[in-house]
């Protein structure tokens, strides 16, 4: 089912679940009707990242118990929404991004050249990277 793909057509893998992330709190980028803002990027936290969130007026760091929130940190991943990744792209903000685990429907916001360009995904044939 194309829901369940990532941007590469291959199954879609965990985003993480330290903090537990996704639209519907799953672990993956899941995305379906009810997402509206399409939280479908898997990105790896980074200091610039959160902050340039901050600045846009979207606040990762702060804890939101309300939301069973407990706020981001560097080093954790989190599904955000495709059209904030982008921003802070274009803000040359970008935050590494997780190929196997970004969903599909990122590539109706992001070209997945710009995605690749940020990708921290260890390709199938590691001995590629020599």
């Amino acid at each position: 089912m194309d829901s369940d793909l990532n941007v590469l057509g291959e199954p879609l893998e965990e985003c993480g679940t330290d903090p537990v992330t996704g639209f519907y709190r799953d672990g993956c980028c899941t995305s379906g009707p009810e997402d509206l803002g399409s939280h479908t990027v898997c990105a790896v936290m980074t200091a610039e990242f959160l902050a340039h969130q901050a600045s846009v007026g979207n606040d990762l760091v702060t804890p939101r118990p309300e939301y069973s929130f407990s706020g981001l940190q560097p080093g954790d991943r989190w599904c955000v929404v495709a059209v904030r990744w982008l921003q802070a792209y274009h803000d040359g903000a970008a935050a590494p991004v997780v190929l196997a685990s970004t969903h599909a429907r990122a590539l109706e916001t992001i070209p997945l050249a710009v995605l690749r360009e940020h990708a921290v995904d260890v390709p199938p044939d590691p001995g590629a990277l020599t």
